[in-house]
């Protein structure tokens, strides 16, 4: 296996995002990657994967917020040059949304961000080998 530094070269990075984003551990697909809402297991209780090395951080609730931002700002300009609803009834709608849609995407993005650094062998995750 060529590598870069610690980049595993031909660890195939988007199976393993789409593993990541649907919580899933990184190597096998199967096992939990999470034990709770937001906290990341020590080992996959499949494979026997450490996951303790990931470094996720702030980096999921950053990216929650670029996403949730990006979506509902247009939308809510939108919804108010449109419509020119109550601004009690277009704030209430908007801060549900603002919440369900960070509550949806927060724990997917750190699943996405551990399976990012997995594949990448970054933060004492072993490269892996062919």
């Amino acid at each position: 296996m060529q590598q870069s530094g610690n980049i595993a070269a031909d660890t195939p990075i988007w199976p393993t995002l789409w593993r990541g984003w649907r919580r899933r551990c990184p190597k096998c697909g199967s096992g939990p990657l999470l034990s709770g809402y937001l906290k990341v297991r020590d080992t996959c209780p499949v494979c026997r994967q450490e996951l303790y090395h990931h470094r996720a951080d702030d980096g999921p609730a950053y990216l929650t917020i670029l996403i949730v931002g990006h979506i509902m700002a247009p939308l809510l300009l939108i919804v108010f040059e449109a419509w020119r609803p109550d601004p009690l009834v277009l704030f209430t709608i908007f801060a549900v949304g603002c919440v369900a849609l960070s509550l949806y995407l927060l724990p997917r993005l750190k699943g996405a961000i551990v399976a990012f650094q997995w594949a990448r062998g970054m933060y004492g995750f072993a490269p892996r080998p062919g």
